[in-house]
This record gives C-alpha cells, structure tokens and sequence, in this order.
C-alpha cells in the first residue's frame, strides 16, 4: 500500500499528520495481511492500528472486545469521526437492535463483539457470510489475566477465529510480558512464521511513581492526597463496598464531586459516571478495576491505590490512565501492613479447588453449586473441554502458583529501596537507562508536592459544595434566615 495513502487516510478519518511511534509499523504488517501482536503504552493510539487499515481493505472490521463501557467509548468516539457503519453487539442490545445489525452485516465497517457472544453459532454463521477486512482483539492481555480465572470465553477466540476462516488478526494490549505475548499468540492460532510483534516499552516517563507505607493511618493519607493533588483523579479499590463507603465520605467531608464505580452499578449508570468523567463533571470515581479500560480522557493528573494491585500487569494498565495528554501525573500506592491477604484471599476466591473440580467432573448434568459462580464455570470448561481432571487440576495449581508469584512482585516492589520504576520495568525484561530526581518517591521522597494545586487557583474546587442552602449563600450572599423565608 502507497504510504501516501496511508498518510491521507490518517489526516482523513483522523485529523492527525504523522503517526505515533508503533503505529505505522501495526499498520503496515496488516496491510500485509500478516497476524500482528501489538504492544504499546496506554495513550499512543492503539486504536488507530486497526482502524486505519480497516478503511482500506475490504470488508467488515470484527471487533472484540471485554467491557460494555470500552465498546461504547469505541463506537460513540467513531460515530464523534463520522463513521455511521459502526455498531455494538453486546448483552444489553435488544432484539430490535440485533436484528437490524444482522439485517445490515453487509454494509457495516465496523462491528464490536463481546467474547460471550461471538460464541454463539447463529452469530457466527451470519458473520460466515460476510466477507472479513480484519478480526480485532482489544485488551488482549485478558486472555491471559481473565482468560482461565474470570472469562473462560477468551481462551475460544482462536476457535473461532478458525470457525471465520482465519482473517488477518491483530491482537493489541500495553502490559504484556514475554510469556503474556506468547499466551496470547498461541490462543490466538497466530503461526509464527506468518506473526509480526510490534513491541515498544511499557515506561511512561510522564507518570511519576510513589508508595506511601502507612501505620494506621492510610485512610488520613488518603483525604490529604485527595484534598491537594491536582484533579481529575481516580482511586482503585479492590472492595465494591469500600468504593461506595469512601466516595461518600469524600463526597460529605471534602466537598468534592466524587462518584463511585463497580460490577455492581447498573449498565446506564456506568455509562452516565464514566461521561461525566469525561467532561469533567466529577473530579473524582472510587472504582474497583472494572473502571478504566478504553476511556479517551487524556487530563487525569492522579491514579490512587488503596489496595496492592494483583499482579504487575494490571497496576501499569490502572496507572496507564494517567497522563494521556503527556503532562506529568501521579501513581500512588498506599500500603499498609496485612493488605497482601485482602488479594490472597481474592486470588483464593476465584479458582477451583480439587474438590469443586472432581465434583464438576463427576456430576456435570446434575450441578447443586450455583452455576454463575466463576470458580464452577471454569471447571465447566475444562469439563466440557475434556480436559482429563488431573491435567486440570495441574492447570489451576499453576495459575494459583502464578498469581502467588506476581502478588509476591508487588510486596517487593513497594518495599524496594532502590528506583521503582526500573525495578517494574525488570519484570518485563525491560532495563531503564536513566532516571531522574522526579521519577518515583525512592529518587525524590517530597514527589507528590510537585502535584499539589495552587491554593490560589482552586478556591473553587476545594470549597465545591452540593447542599443547595450553602449554594445560594455563596451565589447571593444572603444568611439562612433569608433563606427560610423565600419560596424556592
């Protein structure tokens, strides 16, 4: 393909005039119609590597994609461009919906999927009979994080990529290890000799990197990062409840406009949180890990943990929401003694023992257990797989020894003395030539300062105040009798 073209294309459908570093090197492979493992940082434009080429081969880009807000963020932003052939394919579209989509197949470019339903035959069927510009996989990295002990669904996308008559793929996360990218190329039926990596560092110098180790006082530490960092922020929690307990709190004795954000809110007030965000209606979403993914907000200047991260990979993805727009940020880890057994106890809630296993095996037709539990479902697939029990069960034993290992990693990682940042980047075998006094609080101790406001200019965002009494006694100067005493 001529690159001026590509170049045209890119200033057409984009509004951009040269590319970022990866992206032409994604596109060209796809183009090439080789399968392409992509791997850059949060915020370089990973969409754009299948996008772009999508305009310029023929036929349907298939989309697949993990979360109902990352589709939604998808499609809205390509509707925002122009594009009226896009569409989203998910358990909220109502029958209406599906129907028009399949009535339409032929005339989409672009349709998002969820890994659930990209399972159904009668999907796959109509999909059979389209001709396929590309198969995408977003987040790819899930395959590895949520394939075996959250979404079983993931581990069948190479079967159905066989089952589409293997389109050009291309795979994309911004976390990946050695072993990660192996994992996903491997699910994906990618053959080597017809795969080509793009692959560039996971380092975003433009995150600055703090663990605050806490005595007893990590809820304080909280409040005092809250009430002066710069905003917007978000603050990861691994509690739903805490989420809620904490926005409230931060909400009440803050002022601040704070939402919270977890599986457990309802679809149409995710979407209407995760907006409001956007646009800088709310500063603030306690969130659990379920917020985050895919969002195009570029301006979030802080990303809080009050609880260690699972493993590597998901703290560089949550921290990555940060600094989009290439201005300085903040990561801050609070830690405090006991919080490793809060994920050891999640790490043990979320796979099957030997016991649930061989019960599965043995009374598969005849299940007691509630079947929407995660644990059953993934015996159910190893069970419906007819994977033998004992190469199951030796399975799961080395999940569980993995997710140990990378808990392991994080408990070093914020005791370690040494540059925080080198020392995460060595777990993905990436060396960190130089540091600098501002790249993470073991290089600069004072390093959260530097993103405090300016008291002068945030007068109005420390005394935000949703009680409509104190609202008008502000807008209008009038005392509270004076109030009482008008008809509002």
């Amino acid at each position: 393909m001529n690159l001026s073209i590509i170049k045209q294309t890119l200033e057409e459908k984009f509004g951009f005039k040269a590319f970022k570093p990866g992206q032409l090197e994604a596109i060209d492979a796809v183009l090439h119609d080789f399968d392409t493992l992509v791997m850059l940082p949060t915020g370089s434009g990973k969409s754009v590597c299948y996008q772009l080429p999508g305009y310029l081969k023929e036929g349907l880009v298939l989309v697949i994609s993990p979360l109902l807000s990352l589709m939604q963020d998808q499609v809205e932003r390509l509707k925002k461009a122009g594009e009226r052939q896009v569409a989203a394919l998910n358990s909220l579209s109502s029958y209406k919906e599906k129907k028009r989509i399949f009535n339409n197949l032929n005339n989409l470019k672009f349709l998002y999927v969820s890994p659930e339903m990209i399972q159904y035959d009668f999907i796959i069927n109509k999909l059979v009979e389209v001709p396929l510009a590309l198969l995408v996989v977003d987040e790819a990295h899930c395959i590895s994080q949520w394939g075996m002990d959250f979404r079983p669904d993931y581990l069948k996308i190479g079967e159905v990529k066989e089952k589409l008559n293997n389109p050009v793929t291309i795979a994309l996360t911004a976390t990946a290890t050695n072993r990660v990218r192996e994992e996903i190329k491997n699910s994906l039926k990618m053959d080597a000799e017809h795969t080509k990596e793009v692959i560039y560092s996971v380092n975003r110098d433009a995150i600055k990197l703090k663990v605050e180790i806490c005595e007893g006082n990590k809820k304080e530490k909280l409040k005092e990062y809250v009430k002066k960092l710069q905003k917007p922020g978000i603050i990861y929690f691994s509690s739903k409840k805490m989420a809620d307990e904490y926005a409230q709190e931060l909400r009440s004795e803050l002022g601040l406009l704070v939402e919270s954000y977890h599986s457990d809110i309802l679809t149409d007030d995710k979407i209407k949180i995760q907006q409001q965000f956007i646009e800088n209606s709310i500063q603030i979403v306690c969130a659990t890990s379920a917020f985050g993914m895919g969002i195009d907000k570029s301006d979030i200047r802080f990303v809080i943990h009050y609880h260690v991260p699972s493993n590597p990979e998901m703290y560089l993805q949550e921290i990555g929401r940060c600094s989009r727009d290439g201005k300085d940020g903040i990561a801050i880890l609070l830690f405090e003694y006991g919080d490793q057994y809060i994920q050891k106890r999640l790490q043990e809630d979320a796979l099957p023992d030997k016991t649930l296993l061989s019960y599965v095996y043995k009374n598969s037709h005849n299940l007691k257990f509630n079947q929407e539990d995660p644990k059953v479902q993934i015996a159910q697939y190893y069970q419906t797989s007819k994977v033998p029990l004992n190469v199951a069960s030796r399975q799961i034993e080395i999940r569980e020894n993995l997710k140990s290992d990378q808990l392991e990693f994080m408990i070093q990682y914020i005791w370690h003395k040494g540059c925080k940042r080198s020392f995460i980047l060595g777990y993905f075998d990436e060396i960190l030539d130089t540091t600098t006094s501002n790249c993470c609080s073991s290089c600069n101790s004072k390093l959260e300062q530097i993103f405090f406001e300016d008291e002068s200019i945030s007068i109005v965002n420390k005394n935000v105040d949703m009680n409509w009494r104190n609202r008008l006694k502000e807008l209008y100067k009038i005392d509270d009798e004076s109030i009482k005493n008008r008809k509002i």
